[in-house]
């Protein structure tokens, strides 16, 4: 059985939701009389830093009240487990989603508005878990600002983390799309990467697909693997998992090994365009024409975890050796 993957970018959060309070009606009424509460603006689903060098360590700017006044919608997102400068653990943050004037009032700098997927390996736990959450909340009400079965506008409600139909009543919950993502080895160990058709030609990384409906992990894992590249799979095992907030996923890592006389992988020409066994010497020996996933991908740590370590390092001689 596969070991467990080490603790992941986006999914190491040190934020107490309190879903409790998100019921009461004056919340945020208390929450910006409350001097201890901080704020932290997102705009095109960017950030503030506190840094201006980008690679020296940074973390997210958090404001008070006062300093941001205005909002296209506000949501609670809990109190914070660690402390840091000015902000002990247990300090209140609302997330505020800003118009293009507003950021721009606010912080006209634009290098100073910065992605999670650049930040998400140098943050703390508390900032990582803040900006991932704060992410995948404002793709959601951005994707359900009207009722999906009648078209009515829908109102905010529940500290941000419910919208209702203003005709019906209906009331409509945030949502998360699963999706598996693979690490395919087969006899002598090797992994199987492709080149998606919307990447770069020199990209390459983990098979992966949505998870359909009425569909468990395990079974996705053997479709969207045979689909995909024609390879059959057997045994998926779990890894561990990542939010993916690209607009609204959730990542499931899986391992699967490849059977035996059905491992030719045969690319479907339309999503993925090559596909190809590597060896840990090959990573290595073509590490300056291959481009393999980012840093705060769940993919890039599946693709590390079998590798033995840093990939811009020589591999282990064995998948074992410390």
């Amino acid at each position: 059985m596969p070991r467990p993957l080490p603790p992941l970018p986006l999914s190491r959060p040190a934020v107490d939701r309190d879903g409790a309070s998100r019921m009461r009606e004056a919340l945020f009424d208390e929450l910006l009389r409350n001097g201890a509460t901080r704020v932290l603006p997102l705009w095109n689903g960017r950030a503030l830093t506190s840094d201006v060098d980008s690679a020296a360590p940074t973390g997210l700017r958090l404001l008070r009240t006062d300093e941001v006044t205005s909002a296209l919608t506000r949501v609670y997102l809990g109190r914070t487990l660690d402390d840091a400068p000015g902000e002990p653990a247990g300090t209140p943050v609302i997330l505020a989603v800003l118009t293009d004037a507003a950021a721009s009032e606010l912080e006209p700098d634009v290098s100073r508005w910065r992605g999670l997927r650049e930040l998400a390996t140098r943050l703390s736990d508390r900032d990582a878990g803040l900006f991932t959450e704060a992410v995948a909340i404002a793709n959601w009400h951005v994707s359900h600002t009207h009722c999906p079965r009648c078209g009515t506008p829908t109102v905010v409600e529940h500290g941000g983390w419910m919208r209702r139909c203003l005709v019906d009543g209906d009331e409509i919950f945030p949502r998360t799309d699963p999706a598996v993502i693979v690490r395919v080895l087969d006899e002598d160990d090797r992994i199987l990467l492709g080149s998606n058709a919307l990447w770069e030609n020199n990209r390459w990384s983990l098979l992966a697909g949505f998870v359909e409906a009425g569909e468990s992990f395990e079974a996705a894992v053997m479709r969207e693997v045979e689909e995909e590249s024609g390879v059959l799979v057997a045994e998926p095992q779990y890894l561990g998992s990542q939010p993916w907030p690209f607009p609204a996923s959730v990542m499931i890592g899986m391992e699967a090994r490849a059977v035996p006389g059905h491992t030719a992988p045969r690319p479907d020409g339309e999503e993925i365009l090559a596909l190809r066994w590597f060896s840990r010497e090959d990573i290595w020996r073509e590490r300056d024409d291959i481009l393999l996933p980012g840093g705060s991908s769940i993919a890039h740590a599946i693709v590390r975890d079998w590798y033995g370590g840093p990939l811009d390092e020589p591999p282990a001689k064995s998948r074992d050796a410390a």
